[in-house]
């Protein structure tokens, strides 16, 4: 995951300031559209950001920002798209992972942190699936009828779609291991993503592939050792960072080092991932240091993942 798209605050207020004043309807939503666009299109501000807990303090902002424009300009594409990978990589880094975090020293909020992070997975496939929906009425209906064959109808341009509504739906059934339902979905997440790694496998420098590093353990429709196909979704996600993303080496140590018991592969992995020049890329110079303090964490924990 990347964490992208930031706006001056100050720009912000102005020109929410200019549509709550504006007296024609059309000048509101002309206003609101350029402000999507905006937000949409976004830039590397948060992304280069070298303050993970001051990015995580302004998404909730920016997030509700986008929804309140939502509510104004419901078919936004831009909007839409931008709202499902925001709230899905919030709901990762902010929530899920302090619960993981605190699930030790207290359960109950630790249980609240999960349920809150499957809300907002939830809410972060919906925008996916209405942005889906706008241009192929009754995708989700059709999605939940044949999987397979209603991604068929998709194309290049929507693999950012069917990424972000994969990952955020996987990410939801992950957090909600005791809900049948849910988990009947499962093969729901593998049409989407399959169709993208179909479409565009090289998407977002490896994104899909640093997904299926992990998807693969949980996959239902393939048989044999998922570590195999972990590996080489791993080897794929490395050449096209150029080893300069800490996450793929934080993907597989968690997934198929820890499963395979595989200690000093474990340790080997995060230290590739501390090893990483935060600063080499600063396009993803945010999620980096994410992942590194994430590194930390599961080393600090190394005792507790591995029989001895």
């Amino acid at each position: 995951m990347n964490l992208r798209r930031g706006l001056g605050a100050g720009s912000l207020v102005l020109v929410l300031a200019f549509v709550a004043g504006g007296s024609g309807c059309s000048i509101k939503k002309i206003a609101v559209n350029k402000l999507g666009d905006s937000l949409a299109s976004g830039g590397t501000t948060f992304a280069s950001d070298d303050d993970p807990d001051l990015v995580g303090e302004a998404l909730p902002f920016s997030l509700k920002l986008m929804e309140s424009l939502l509510a104004e300009s419901p078919q936004h594409r831009g909007l839409l798209l931008a709202a499902s990978s925001g709230f899905t990589q919030y709901a990762f880094v902010y929530v899920q992972q302090p619960a993981e975090e605190i699930e030790d020293q207290d359960l109950a909020k630790a249980d609240y942190l999960r349920l809150r992070a499957r809300h907002l997975y939830l809410r972060a496939r919906n925008y996916g699936l209405r942005d889906l929906e706008i241009k192929q009425r009754g995708f989700e209906r059709e999605l939940r009828e044949n999987a397979k064959a209603a991604v068929r109808n998709t194309g290049l341009k929507d693999v950012p779609l069917l990424y972000w509504t994969a990952v955020s739906w996987g990410a939801a059934i992950s957090v909600s291991k005791d809900d049948p339902e849910m988990i009947a979905d499962q093969p729901i997440v593998e049409a989407l993503i399959d169709r993208a790694l179909e479409l565009n496998p090289d998407y977002d420098c490896g994104a899909i592939h640093n997904f299926l590093i992990s998807y693969e353990a949980v996959r239902r429709t393939a048989s044999g050792d998922f570590a195999l196909r972990s590996r080489k979704h791993f080897e794929r996600a490395v050449e096209l960072t150029s080893g300069q993303s800490a996450a793929p080496y934080v993907a597989l140590a968690t997934t198929v080092s820890v499963s395979k018991q595989d200690r000093e592969e474990f340790e080997s992995l995060l230290k590739k991932a501390l090893a990483v020049d935060a600063d080499a890329r600063p396009e993803w110079r945010l999620t980096n240091l994410i992942m590194q303090r994430r590194a930390r964490w599961l080393l600090s924990r190394e005792d507790e993942l591995f029989v001895k």
